[in-house]
């Protein structure tokens, strides 16, 4: 049998799963990559890869997509890594740097700015009033600017639902013995995360603990999926 190929992203949000997989008799069923979560969208829409923990947002590129397990990357409230970061209250931004990195987040502001927040600012490539960032690189700046907008936290003030910024995806069907076991590996890292953050270095200026124990959500319930959903509309209405 050929191995599934798998693109996982290579954020800190994602290691408890990355830690569930290598720490699961799946080694010789997969061959795992680590990419940004432009690049792993793209892969499945290309075929390049089988599954993978897709951005939302990509769902509606992907032929034939199938949702295969109960885990996502999700929030409940303030996801503390997705972020438009600016010195100008959300009212007055007038134009909006995108992150090339992301594409649900991206049409996630999109959707706030056009539905919750009323405002229809230019979207440019420098040079702006304010920029969407996400992942590690957000990490100890929420006091670098006057206007910190937490994503995951306007969401659910918009919609009361939770959020899933991720959710691990194929672009064929996969076997149920194989979601199977990859679900039982992906149980095993969230359920593992205190060994994970063991691993990372500390800083000063970020909680690890804080971020995977209490700020990822990493259950993919019906609320989320229920989110997942109104999003992809609210995106085909932009």
């Amino acid at each position: 049998m050929s191995k599934y190929r798998i693109s996982a992203i290579s954020y800190t949000n994602t290691k408890p799963f990355v830690y569930g997989i290598q720490h699961s008799g799946l080694a010789e069923k997969i061959d795992l990559v680590f990419d940004i979560p432009a690049v792993c969208a793209q892969k499945l829409i290309e075929d390049k890869a089988d599954i993978g923990i897709v951005p939302v947002a990509a769902l509606l590129y992907i032929n034939d997509y199938h949702i295969i397990s109960d885990y996502c990357i999700g929030a409940t409230g303030p996801v503390n890594s997705v972020f438009i970061f600016s010195d100008k209250p959300i009212e007055e931004i007038k134009s909006l740097q995108l992150d090339s990195q992301s594409r649900t987040s991206n049409n996630l502001a999109k959707v706030l700015l056009k539905n919750y927040w009323k405002n229809t600012p230019d979207f440019v490539d420098s040079n702006a009033d304010a920029f969407v960032e996400i992942g590690d690189r957000t990490f100890g700046k929420k006091d670098k600017f006057r206007f910190v907008y937490d994503l995951a936290e306007e969401w659910i003030k918009f919609t009361g639902l939770p959020f899933a910024f991720a959710v691990w995806a194929s672009n064929k069907p996969i076997s149920e013995e194989f979601v199977r076991e990859f679900n039982v590996a992906l149980k095993y890292g969230v359920e593992h995360r205190r060994e994970v953050i063991n691993t990372i270095p500390k800083r000063s200026d970020f909680d690890f603990e804080d971020y995977l124990m209490h700020r990822i959500d990493y259950d993919l319930d019906q609320a989320k999926r229920e989110a997942v959903g109104k999003y992809l509309e609210l995106v085909k209405a932009l």
